[in-house]
């Protein structure tokens, strides 16, 4: 797979039938292995080595979106089960657009994150949401969330 910009993790990967599988530790299972999951592993690692618990984590969770059964990819919780980041990963190939951006704001009116944060594994885009005033602001850095 492709090296992408995040720190270097180790992961489990097994081959079976020609295909590769990576081992999913939120989920705790194998999960067949693509681009976009790439990316989203990486940022399950990242959230962890940021000080979230796994516990702490949802991956691929169902939300419904205008009447539409949608997924998030990832989100980090508090103690209190409120979201605070919400996480949409691409694949390496997608550029991250204008869409892309509507999307993930589309899914946080249900899930009211504090931050986001898109990625396609190469480029990340962090932003804080100011829910009073609905606008974001970039930030240059991981918050603490």
């Amino acid at each position: 797979m492709l090296k992408l910009n995040f720190p270097d993790f180790e992961f489990k990967l097994k081959n079976r039938d020609n295909k590769t599988y990576i081992f999913d530790i939120i989920r705790k299972k194998f999960i067949l292995l693509s681009p976009e999951e790439w990316v989203r592993q990486h940022v399950v690692k990242l959230l962890i080595e940021k000080g979230v618990s796994k516990n702490h984590i949802g991956v691929e969770k169902k939300i419904i979106v205008n009447k539409l059964s949608k997924r998030f990819d990832v989100v980090a919780f508090d103690r209190n089960g409120l979201v605070k980041m919400l996480v949409e990963c691409k694949a390496p190939s997608i550029n991250i657009d204008q869409k892309v951006f509507d999307q993930t704001l589309i899914y946080n009116k249900n899930l009211n994150s504090d931050y986001i944060m898109i990625t396609n594994g190469i480029m990340h885009f962090i932003f804080k949401i100011n829910i009073q005033d609905k606008s974001y602001d970039f930030i240059n850095e991981f918050p603490i969330i």
